[in-house]
């Protein structure tokens, strides 16, 4: 089934303040009304938020999958990972190119390229988030980031993949935040029941 439409016009409207959203249970209520194919698009976007499998195979993989937002999401993951590995580096005093992740797409006959961090659109964006005096106001900051991202990606499309793409990583973000500060991951909530009741 492909009517994604449907998809999320179907899930359960939970209440506005996310304090009845299971989301595994949401994810795997979406899963059950995908087609085999979108269903391991879905598996490969939930990876990416398994942090011991974000290494290069796991960006190498993402950046050369046939799906645009998995491309698009992840590439600008390592991006913003790299910056705050940067920033890490610099507050520590380490070599500044101390745990980079090569990018992927500078891939040349095979060939894993060498590390480093470039510029890139929303650069100062994640700089400013950075130098932010709170770990948890950091923290806050780039998922922010990442949830816009997620919201850009899938802008233009109307009901298809990568808006089921976009819900999924949103509710792997609050989820996130309900166990690191719940006012947050309520608020994070709100808004994708919102989603949920204007495809109604």
């Amino acid at each position: 089934m492909n009517n994604y439409e449907y998809i999320i016009a179907s899930l359960p409207v939970p209440r506005r303040d996310g304090a009845d959203i299971d989301a595994d249970e949401l994810i795997f209520r979406i899963k059950e009304l995908c087609s085999g194919r979108d269903r391991a698009l879905i598996d490969f976007l939930l990876q990416g938020f398994d942090a011991e499998r974000l290494d290069y195979d796991f960006y190498s993989k993402a950046l050369k999958c046939g799906n645009a937002f998995i491309r698009e999401y992840f590439h600008y993951d390592l991006l913003v990972r790299n910056t705050k590995v940067e920033f890490l580096n610099r507050a520590l005093a380490r070599a500044e190119d101390l745990g980079l992740m090569p990018d992927p797409k500078e891939e040349s006959f095979g060939e894993q390229p060498l590390p480093h961090s470039p510029e890139y659109e929303d650069r100062a964006k994640v700089d400013g988030v950075l130098a932010e005096s709170d770990i948890l106001s950091r923290e806050r900051g780039l998922d922010a980031l990442m949830w816009d991202k997620a919201e850009e990606l899938c802008m233009m499309h109307v009901f298809d993949i990568d808006v089921i793409l976009s819900f999924v990583t949103k509710i792997k973000i609050a989820a996130r935040w309900t166990a690191l500060d719940p006012e947050t991951g309520k608020e994070m909530f709100r808004r994708l029941v919102d989603e949920i009741r204007n495809t109604r």
